[in-house]
């Protein structure tokens, strides 16, 4: 199911889930939004949630951006895109990998309307000269499933994995293949060319107050984790977690506990809801001598 703003160009492709407060899913870099629907069922417990699943320029069924279509002009495009589906509806965000730099940008546009993010393994900075990363292993391999696909699909799979297993691969075949497949290498080309905004967006970030979740892979020799760690330590109210036998699709490699801490996030963040009508009803109540 797609949903389209009117105001919007390119017009985003929209994967809508549920009903209730609306929280935002941005994913990576060349794959798409179907890599975020693994995340679907962590939302279920802790109340109304409608879940948008967004196509970033380019990926998925989001046409591609005009030229220059570099990191600031898809920053600024996903901006608009939320005016024009949300407008001011307070909501929350999901961000994987780029996605999570993305999602930091978002919130420091609208940190009033923001409920709280969620990082997974996301990119702190773009310039991968900067990060800290580890080298990537392999800790579990698994040469005869590896010996049974196809040449290309093994390329894209052992790229990045750290435990080579039938269910890594059947999530990794269900949720990332088809990204990969569909993304617009052209595209592609245009944002590598301008991987970087103009500024990070974590100064503006440091009084946002609101529940933050960032989950990085032990083994994630993309985005690393400790930069994750220093990034959690600028906010208030951020839950770091690092998990082993983890690279860079956390969620694809460590389904359960990504799917946990979500829960709680999610949890977090409808207590706080309800904190704060308690707060605004004790405001309103008249005072009596």
């Amino acid at each position: 199911m797609s949903a389209a703003g009117n105001t919007v160009s390119p017009i985003p492709h929209v994967v809508r889930r549920g009903a209730g407060t609306p929280v935002l899913f941005v994913h990576g870099n060349g794959v798409d939004h179907r890599m975020m629907l693994a995340l679907d069922a962590a939302f279920d417990a802790s109340g109304p949630w409608e879940r948008l699943y967004v196509d970033l320029p380019g990926f998925g069924a989001t046409p591609a951006l005009d030229a220059p279509g570099g990191l600031p002009e898809v920053a600024d495009w996903l901006d608009a895109a939320v005016a024009d589906m949300l407008g001011s509806t307070p909501f929350a965000v999901v961000g994987t990998s780029l996605g999570g730099l993305l999602a930091r940008d978002l919130v420091a546009r609208r940190p009033q309307q923001c409920l709280g993010m969620a990082l997974l393994a996301p990119v702190v900075d773009s310039v991968r000269e900067h990060r800290l990363t580890p080298q990537h292993v392999v800790l579990v391999e698994d040469a005869t499933l590896v010996a049974g696909l196809s040449d290309a699909d093994a390329e894209a799979y052992t790229e990045l994995t750290v435990v080579q297993s039938r269910d890594n691969w059947e999530r990794f075949r269900q949720f990332v293949m088809p990204g990969l497949r569909a993304a617009d290498v052209r595209a592609m080309a245009r944002l590598a060319k301008n991987y970087a905004l103009p500024a990070l967006p974590d100064d503006r970030l440091s009084g946002f107050d609101r529940p933050v979740l960032i989950v990085a892979g032990r083994q994630d020799a993309v985005v690393g984790y400790q930069d994750q760690w220093a990034l959690a330590q600028r906010l208030p109210r951020a839950t770091y977690a690092v998990l082993d036998a983890a690279g860079h699709n956390i969620e694809i490699d460590q389904p359960d506990l990504v799917h946990a801490h979500l829960a709680r996030w999610a949890q977090q963040m409808t207590d706080q809801a309800t904190c704060d009508r308690a707060h605004q009803q004790q405001r309103n109540r008249p005072e009596h001598p």
